[in-house]
């Protein structure tokens, strides 16, 4: 995968990600403001302070999460972004720790 073929991709991931978390469904579940910086997306969870951070590092064609679980780094396969360790798919486990942080089942 070139670099400008990632930075497509990890763009749609991290606006895709932002776009969820916005919907009502979302909303009325956990109360979650997400902030943007170029690369990095910074998920809060207002009650608790408790953030998620998502963001690309194109030199290793990777997404990485930072949570209360744990950091991870997913890569993608050419259809989905695979977890480097257990080969788990971002959206899923991003849900998973949404869920978990915000208090509230959560699905993207």
């Amino acid at each position: 995968m070139t670099e400008s073929e990632f930075l497509v991709l990890a763009e749609a991931a991290l606006s895709g990600i932002e776009a969820a978390l916005e919907r009502p469904a979302i909303v009325d579940a956990v109360d979650v403001e997400c902030s943007r910086s170029g690369n990095v997306l910074e998920i809060e969870f207002v009650e608790t302070g408790s953030k998620i951070i998502v963001n690309s590092q194109a030199p290793m064609r990777e997404m990485w999460v930072a949570a209360k679980s744990g950091g991870f780094h997913y890569r993608h396969d050419g259809q989905h972004w695979r977890n480097t360790r257990d080969d788990s798919e971002l959206f899923a486990a991003l849900s998973a720790m949404v869920s978990q942080q915000g208090g509230a089942e959560v699905a993207f």
